[in-house]
């Protein structure tokens, strides 16, 4: 029997198991990794923020993938060992034939002194009731979306929140000054100046002030410090910065290097049939920026990684490459939502545009999910 062991349940891994599953003879074992109990989403977390949709109309429980002929495994892995194929999770040892690694960026608000006592991580599913209860019952004041280290899942993300929050201040009637910073020169740099003008120019047209090159150092009560002073806050909601999981930075699979850098078109790593994908990789592009860390790209990574392990399951020689087409969702307020597409790969830089915003966009990020978990975990 062939094993192929997936380490991390998010949109990677989760594209990965299914993929491998409708390639792979049905009795070769697929198992699936996962601490958590159950999956969502990471545009899910917005709609949470901003209660337009419950956190758990969009979450599914990994027990049902029995159901699809994938077996989870509930555990934390303590130590991963590529060159020996082998994972261990909760103190036992799990051998592989094949091995794809996809377990995601780990939150790291401790490397900002007061960051966690002192905003709201609304990238965490287990603080997003305390920030939605918060802008629910903000009186009026400042707000700031802060973007406290880079690179960080799905970018377009903070700006899109900023946008809702004013349309949901707008309707309460509420007085609010938002403010986004980043320690971007730029919102978007993957979209070079000129579609970044026109992120920048809409964050203005509702009276979002953007604050670009503004590293954040600490975070106290009520305020924010940058190597340029202070500013002063009502509400912080944060974007955290982000690094290896744990047992990825002790595997030797980083080299010394901040994420796992694979092959950018096979997403091979220097041992046979090991594979990462996701936001624990860096993949570099043509003019030197990273592919964007969105659940688009790791879901086209999964199914190069199946198509490659499928390949050389039946003795053949794999010729599945990552192809560099993309986008990621960006809502606007209003109903409307946009896209950042376009060929991320493409030499001698990427080729991505910025599509008008539509209603058309928005229920197409609401399918998105929708026939994802339909596919995966069924109804």
């Amino acid at each position: 029997m062939f094993r192929v062991v997936i380490l991390g349940g998010g949109f990677g891994g989760m594209a990965a198991a299914h993929a491998l599953r409708a390639l792979l003879p049905s009795e070769d074992e697929i198992v699936l990794i996962e601490q958590r109990a159950s999956f969502s989403m990471g545009l899910r977390k917005t709609w949470a923020l901003t209660r337009q949709s419950p956190l758990a109309d969009g979450q599914r429980s990994y027990d049902r993938l029995a159901s699809r002929r994938i077996r989870w495994v509930q555990g934390a892995i303590d130590r991963i060992v590529p060159d020996g194929m082998e994972a261990v999770v909760d103190g036992a040892s799990l051998a592989a034939d094949a091995m794809v690694i996809a377990l995601g960026a780990q939150h790291d608000s401790s490397s900002i002194p007061g960051l966690a006592e002192h905003a709201h991580n609304v990238y965490s599913t287990a603080d997003l009731d305390r920030a939605a209860e918060a802008i629910a019952n903000f009186p009026g004041g400042r707000v700031a979306v802060g973007v406290f280290g880079t690179p960080y899942p799905c970018p377009p993300a903070p700006f899109e929140i900023a946008l809702l929050l004013a349309d949901l201040f707008e309707a309460r009637r509420v007085e609010a000054e938002i403010e986004v910073f980043s320690p971007m020169p730029m919102s978007l740099p993957i979209l070079g100046q000129v579609g970044c003008a026109l992120i920048e120019e809409r964050l203005e047209g509702r009276q979002i002030r953007f604050l670009p090159s503004h590293k954040a150092t600490s975070v106290e009560p009520g305020r924010v410090r940058f190597a340029t002073g202070p500013r002063s806050y009502d509400l912080i909601l944060s974007i955290p910065p982000h690094r290896l999981p744990s047992p990825l930075a002790n595997s030797g699979l980083a080299d010394g290097q901040a994420w796992i850098r694979p092959d950018p078109t096979t997403m091979e790593l220097g041992v046979p049939n090991v594979y990462a994908i996701g936001d624990c990789t860096e993949v570099s592009l043509a003019n030197g920026m990273a592919l964007p860390k969105a659940g688009v790209f790791a879901e086209s990574e999964a199914g190069v990684v199946a198509r490659r392990i499928a390949s050389r399951r039946e003795g053949g020689m794999p010729d599945a490459k990552l192809s560099g087409q993309g986008f990621c969702f960006l809502e606007v307020g209003g109903g409307k939502a946009q896209l950042v597409q376009g060929d991320f790969l493409a030499h001698p830089g990427p080729q991505v545009q910025l599509t008008e915003p539509s209603a058309e966009v928005l229920e197409a990020k609401r399918v998105f999910e929708r026939d994802r978990l339909a596919a995966w975990f069924g109804e």
